[in-house]
């Protein structure tokens, strides 16, 4: 008789344990015939990386095929941005009362020269042109030409959205002007077809994430181990605490009382995305695991690809709340006392920099310093402190993805628990 299949999620928790293990007890010794940790991470990688490059021609494919086939309207839209705003709003809100009530960087105070001198790391430029400005980021979302948005190293999921809904648009137009049997409706197929096709390559490598699940953490783990846990602890768990309670405590709620999805559901339907996502530090990479996971919620696919695909720069909610809450951390440790006006400032910037540089790994981590600029902290000082937070931010890191994933998946349960009047 054979064995019953284990679930994803189960898999993937699977490779999550053993990868912890084999980092703690191998470290970056080798383990057999040479074979080390670092290893197995390049191999997990490979799997990682294709992932994210199949998301961009998933996304691009998934919106267009939505636009033409399924009715998304401009109400819609709104519902989507009105949906982020709110729960960005409440991620501001239980960051700022976490790190105001508790004040967890006053235990840094003073403390910040030993801890840099003990800890060390190296910082992480953030992408050329990176910026808070509005205006800058929306030029440069707006392509040269369209290839660029599909590059690897260039490419840009906000621009491949743009044009997706464009050329969706127009096909609906075009159809439904010419009828089904003109050339536009054949050029349809082909996005239905794309999508479908890019769906079953990825269902086979979904197969092997567990796997790279494994030896990436066990690369990472490996690596940086837990050594530096000691000194930086109040850091973590101030910045783990924020995050979980607006993932567990609010998103879980919601989609509850609100979107009527049961906590069994919504996590345990969800638990190979969100574990996924944790895993390989990627909410854009785990984009398809997210559309699975809505499906077997029941959430119809106009809301899922709207919420996963069109609006993934949007429910960066991961990204945002932590810089915010990071910026006010270190401005208590610092000694600066930031007034309410200053503490917006901060959570505007981070949204900023949450919408423009999400799908890249360790985003926030990444342009905290520019949401540091703009409270007037001394740019020496940030210099000298950034490094420090990159020997956690492997923690950190993962637990902003499981959010953002999280966050996909809350906007499209409430997007399809409030559908347009006309059609419910």
């Amino acid at each position: 008789m054979a064995l019953p299949k284990l679930p994803l999620y189960v898999r993937v928790l699977l490779g999550v344990l053993l990868g912890t293990a084999f980092g703690l007890v191998f470290k970056q010794d080798p383990i057999v015939f040479g074979l080390t940790n670092q290893h197995l991470g390049e191999l997990g990688l490979l799997v990682i990386r294709l992932l994210r490059a199949l998301a961009i021609p998933l996304i691009f494919f998934g919106v267009v095929d939505a636009f033409v086939r399924t009715d998304i309207s401009g109400r819609q839209g709104l519902k989507l941005v009105a949906i982020c705003g709110v729960n960005v709003t409440i991620a501001f809100l239980i960051g700022m009362t976490l790190i105001n009530t508790f004040q967890p960087g006053e235990a840094w105070k003073d403390r910040l020269a030993d801890i840099e001198a003990s800890v060390g790391g190296t910082a992480r430029k953030a992408p050329e042109g990176t910026s808070l400005d509005p205006m800058k980021n929306l030029s440069g979302y707006v392509p040269a030409n369209l290839i660029d948005p599909f590059q690897k190293d260039n490419g840009n999921v906000i621009s491949v959205v743009f044009l997706a809904i464009l050329i969706g648009v127009s096909m609906r137009r075009l159809i439904a002007r010419q009828g089904r049997d003109s050339s536009v409706f054949r050029l349809a197929d082909l996005a239905e077809g794309g999508f479908q096709t890019l769906v079953a390559v990825l269902g086979m490598i979904i197969q092997a994430i567990p796997f790279a699940v494994f030896g990436v953490l066990a690369q990472v783990i490996g690596r940086d181990g837990t050594r530096v846990f000691g000194d930086l602890g109040v850091y973590v768990v101030a910045m783990v605490a924020g995050l979980s309670l607006h993932a567990l405590g609010y998103y879980t709620l919601a989609a509850w009382f609100v979107g009527r999805r049961s906590p069994r559901v919504y996590l345990g339907e969800g638990a190979s995305a969100i574990l996924s996502g944790m895993s390989m530090n990627s909410s854009l990479a785990t984009v398809p695991l997210t559309l699975q996971s809505l499906a077997r919620m029941k959430i119809s696919d106009a809301s899922s690809r709207l919420s996963a695909c069109v609006g993934t720069n949007l429910n960066n909610d991961g990204i945002v709340l932590y810089d915010a809450m990071a910026a006010l951390f270190l401005s208590q440790a610092l000694g600066y006392h930031l007034t309410f006006e200053q503490q917006v400032l901060v959570a505007l910037a981070s949204l900023m920099a949450g919408i423009g540089i999400s799908g890249i790994p360790d985003a926030g981590l990444i342009v905290l310093p520019l949401v540091l600029a703009t409270v007037g902290l001394p740019e020496a000082v940030i210099v000298g402190v950034i490094p420090v937070l990159f020997s956690v931010d492997w923690l950190i890191g993962r637990v902003r993805s499981g959010v953002n994933v999280m966050s996909d998946m809350l906007v499209a349960i409430m997007l399809d628990r409030f559908p347009d009047k006309e059609k419910a």
